[in-house]
């Protein structure tokens, strides 16, 4: 059995050595060019001036919220949302079910007399997908339009639990003069209930949006975008509802899973512009949108398992590989989840049969490990590369929440190894029975408290 044991031992990590080592070559790449570009001076993060989110806007901005069962944070994010931006050419769409009173109620006390707020109903049982639900407030600005004659210049997608920033409308207003697609960063605030769950994504995006983000930005690749805190040009998406057919519900495809992520790169395709804008305000702050992420371990596999399964294999059959060569890198990179989840689930077999087999050794139960120099190799470039990933994530957390969430980043990379392991498993099964027919559902995050309600008891 330890003969057989051993053999397999050496055939995973053969294989899984050589994707490693590619992985870490990809992201060393990454590394490079952002290094690169903070050298020459390109990509710095500037400052933004003290009267930016004072300005009037240059057309109308439509920002469309789905909500279902969001009865606990749609109230904060409304009445955040409309102290912070002040303009009189802002309207909220608030999509709601007619099965969800309780997230309709809480939408309605939070709107008070504010003429710029629309709740939509949605006729159908809730819940369906998030694009369906954006769909149905597409319809709903469209007769706003139509009733008004005066078209909106811009469209914003946000979440039900997102805090923006008092400079993000009229910084992404302006920016539109000179793009057709833009994304501000996204921030998840620190949970002192929930240092490792919820932390795990402060250090992905802390990574992803000052680092990934910006390289892309760089290089022209396209941009996928986070769902939130982005904005497109009218015009784009009336475009995109044409090319789907006019007989479409609207611009976004109901089926999918992700089509916040597809938006961005539908954009690119036509050959928009899309850019990634990191700023910050006078005193320092990052122009981001803020929110609690899911702070138990099952929230955060189900919305995980969303986003590989919509990424990565949704993405694969519905995108395709099309663009440029670095389109093509970049679309490997976002579609990598899976072979990351299985990659690490033999990381972490290895962990256990090594010293098991070491023991074996010691009793003569077991062969001795024949390393060839090319295996020596791997193992020690992987070793390498793990040590310098645990560098950068420690760095990027730490420049934005301080060196103490800095040294817990690196400690929280096995919990994120392990969720991506659960959500790479569940995304494939959910995956695999969606090709039998089965119809995708909103499987949302739940949520339960909102940056701006605690700043203001901390106030």
């Amino acid at each position: 059995m330890f003969h057989v044991l051993r053999a397999f031992e050496r055939e995973l990590m053969l294989f899984a050595g050589f994707w490693f080592v590619l992985g870490i070559s990809d992201e060393l790449a990454i590394d490079a060019v952002w290094l690169w570009q903070r050298i020459i001076g390109k990509r710095r993060t500037h400052r933004l001036m003290a009267d930016v989110e004072e300005r009037a806007l240059v057309g109308g901005a439509a920002v469309l919220i789905p909500a279902w069962q969001e009865a606990g944070v749609i109230g904060a994010t409304i009445q955040h949302m409309l102290g912070a931006w002040k303009q009189s050419q802002l309207r909220v769409y608030v999509g709601c079910y007619a099965n969800d009173a309780a997230t309709l109620m809480a939408a309605m006390q939070a709107v008070g007399g504010d003429r710029r707020v629309r709740l939509v109903i949605f006729d159908r049982q809730g819940p369906t997908t998030k694009a369906d639900c954006l769909n149905r407030l597409y319809r709903a600005m469209q007769d706003d339009e139509a009733r008004t004659g005066t078209p909106f210049r811009s469209v914003i997608l946000h979440d039900a639990e997102d805090m923006v920033h008092p400079a993000a409308l009229a910084l992404m207003d302006t920016a539109l003069t000179d793009a057709d697609f833009v994304q501000l960063p996204v921030r998840p605030e620190p949970q002192p209930n929930a240092r490792w769950i919820a932390g795990h994504y402060i250090d992905e995006f802390a990574e992803a949006h000052a680092k990934a983000m910006v390289v892309r930005d760089a290089m022209g690749a396209a941009l996928p975008s986070a769902g939130v805190g982005c904005a497109l040009r009218r015009d784009i998406l009336a475009d995109l509802h044409r090319e789907r057919g006019l007989a479409a519900d609207g611009p976004f495809e109901a089926e999918c899973l992700t089509e916040d992520y597809e938006l961005g790169l539908l954009v690119s395709r036509r050959g928009g512009v899309g850019r990634f804008l990191r700023l910050r305000d006078s005193d320092g702050q990052l122009v981001a949108t803020r929110s609690f992420f899911p702070a138990t371990l099952p929230d955060a596999v189900r919305q995980k398992t969303r986003w590989v399964h919509g990424i990565a294999f949704q993405g694969w059959d519905r995108l395709g590989w099309q663009g440029r060569p670095v389109d093509w890198w970049m679309a490997i990179r976002d579609r990598r989840g899976p072979l990351s989840a299985l990659l690490l689930t033999i990381a972490y077999i290895l962990l256990f049969l090594t010293p098991l087999l070491a023991l074996a050794e010691r009793a003569g139960l077991a062969a001795p490990r024949e390393v060839t120099p090319v295996l020596a190799g791997m193992i020690w470039f992987c070793f390498a590369g793990l040590v310098w990933r645990a560098v950068m994530r420690f760095a990027f957390t730490a420049r934005e929440y301080g060196w103490v969430e800095g040294l817990r980043a690196v400690a929280r990379i096995p919990v994120a190894n392990i969720i991506a392991i659960m959500s790479g498993r569940r995304a494939f099964v959910a995956y695999w029975r969606s090709l039998s027919g089965e119809a995708p559902v909103w499987e949302k995050t739940s949520h339960y408290g909102h940056p701006a309600l605690v700043r203001e008891v901390r106030s």
